[in-house]
């Protein structure tokens, strides 16, 4: 059964982005941070950086150029990205509002995104590793352990969500990523 669920989350991706965030590390880089500025993103279809609210692009492309952009550092234009999205309640974009406030040194505006993703997902392993490496970084070692516990208990045991949370808990510092 679990060799059936590891071929399942292979062959579709999909629906482990929208079950919360099991991404298994950062974005690699494409166009949208090796080739475009000012916040654009790469349209494979089109060959050339497009503005994200001006694009026909799908979610799952804006979700994916978000990652990456916040993954890079470029923090404004994550948030520009994930603007454009469908849906501003989706649990996935408000974990990445959430980070990229954070990361921006908006910490209370960050931990408030959290709290709508969980809301909205209780299940977001994403949210809840972000959330808890916040508190950890703010010396809440034992709110943080509790985020642990809940990813563990939700299935997250062995994921990156787990293993970046402990390291932040262990170290008091989480990663750009």
């Amino acid at each position: 059964m679990r060799q059936l669920a590891f071929v399942l989350a292979l062959a579709c991706p999909l629906p482990a982005l929208a079950a919360g965030g099991m991404e298994p590390s950062p974005p690699t880089p494409t166009e949208t941070t090796t080739v475009c500025t000012d916040g654009k993103v790469w349209d494979a279809d089109r060959e050339s950086c497009v503005a994200p609210r001006e694009s026909r692009l799908d979610d799952v492309t804006l979700y994916r150029a978000a990652r990456e952009l916040a993954s890079a550092g470029q923090y404004d234009a994550a948030q520009e990205v994930l603007a454009a999205m469908s849906d501003p309640g989706d649990d996935r974009v408000l974990t990445y509002m959430g980070f990229t406030h954070r990361k921006m040194g908006d910490l209370d505006r960050g931990m408030a995104y959290y709290r709508a993703a969980l809301k909205a997902n209780p299940d977001n392993l994403l949210a809840r590793s972000y959330m808890g490496e916040a508190l950890a970084e703010m010396g809440e070692a034992e709110l943080a352990r509790a985020e642990l516990s809940e990813i563990r208990a939700r299935g997250g045991r062995g994921t990156w969500a787990e293993i970046a949370l402990r390291l932040a808990i262990e170290t008091g510092q989480s990663r750009a990523y």
